[in-house]
């Protein structure tokens, strides 16, 4: 499967973006979703994650309340809205799939789209 992120952009802190993954190339909707972050000089680090069933959502701490994993099968399309942004949220943002292995970990997904920068400013 193909993984094209977007979305990205510069915005202020307390406002908000909705990122968005484009999946193409094999069924969409049997595979489990993530979103990952890079800050600079830092490891990519998990963000949230939704099962293929839609049935499981996990999220990092850090982001819990702010951020809103989903997605649209009809679309094969993966959403990240994050809402009440801080700088400390600024990072590179990376969508990645997976059938089978569900989790936290990079090596968990097997099939990564490029990244969309997000910018917080204070």
């Amino acid at each position: 499967v193909q993984l094209q992120a977007s979305g990205g952009g510069l915005v202020q802190a307390g406002g908000s973006l909705r990122l968005s993954c484009a999946a193409s190339g094999r069924t969409f909707s049997n595979y489990d979703i993530a979103w990952f972050r890079q800050a600079p000089g830092k490891e990519r680090v998990f963000v949230a994650a939704l099962s293929w069933t839609g049935g499981r959502t996990d999220y990092v701490e850090s982001v819990k309340g702010r951020f809103t994993i989903s997605r649209d099968n009809a679309k094969s399309t993966v959403y990240l809205q994050m809402n009440s942004l801080k700088p400390e949220d600024t990072a590179v943002y990376y969508c990645a799939a997976t059938r089978g292995t569900y989790g936290y970990a990079r090596y968990d997904y097997n099939y990564w789209g490029r990244g969309t920068l997000v910018t917080v400013s204070s």
